[in-house]
């Protein structure tokens, strides 16, 4: 190996670990699970890491990662037939360290939300809104036309506001309860 192909390599590993907490953001919104999003990152950069010299564009790191991470959130799905429950979901996560803070119960609303869109509307609308890709970005590491990105984000958006302006997804932290006496 010359000295110039280890020092990119070197470079290389450095914005795969750079790249680490955007991924894990992702890996969280697509499969809601603190722990796996771990899993699924770690395995992504090791992967990243390894295959390496399979990397045609430099610039395109950041897709080529998020490929490897959707790669891996498949075959996860695969083989543990995987089923998006709601409530196992948010039950870990309902009483944080922030307690009742109304910054908390925001984000508790968006993620009750996205956790219940499908998982096709999860990936492109974490990819493109949480993320910033480009919708050709989206349809290169999702493998998937163009046409299908923009239609699975159109609908994602429609039903992520449809969701979000329905009361009975909303925390319960803050809310009123009226009791009626007799």
């Amino acid at each position: 190996m010359t000295k110039t192909t280890l020092c990119m390599s070197v470079t290389l590993k450095g914005r795969i670990a750079e790249a680490r907490n955007r991924l894990y953001r992702v890996a969280l919104a697509w499969c809601g699970d603190e722990m796996l999003a771990d899993d699924l990152v770690q395995e992504t950069m090791a992967n990243g890491i390894i295959n390496i010299k399979q990397l045609r564009d430099e610039s395109r790191l950041f897709a080529w990662l998020y490929s490897i991470l959707n790669n891996n959130w498949r075959l996860h799905l695969r083989r543990n037939k995987y089923h998006d429950e709601l409530d196992e979901q948010l039950s870990s996560d309902e009483n944080g360290p922030f307690g009742d803070c109304h910054e908390l119960e925001i984000v508790m609303q968006v993620r009750r939300a996205v956790a219940s869109l499908a998982i096709e509307q999860r990936q492109v609308i974490s990819l493109v809104d949480l993320e910033g890709f480009s919708y050709c970005d989206v349809a290169e590491v999702l493998d998937i036309p163009i046409g299908t990105v923009m239609s699975r984000l159109h609908r994602a958006r429609k039903n992520l506001l449809s969701i979000m302006d329905n009361p009975d997804l909303r925390p319960d932290v803050g809310r009123e309860h009226i009791r009626i006496v007799k």
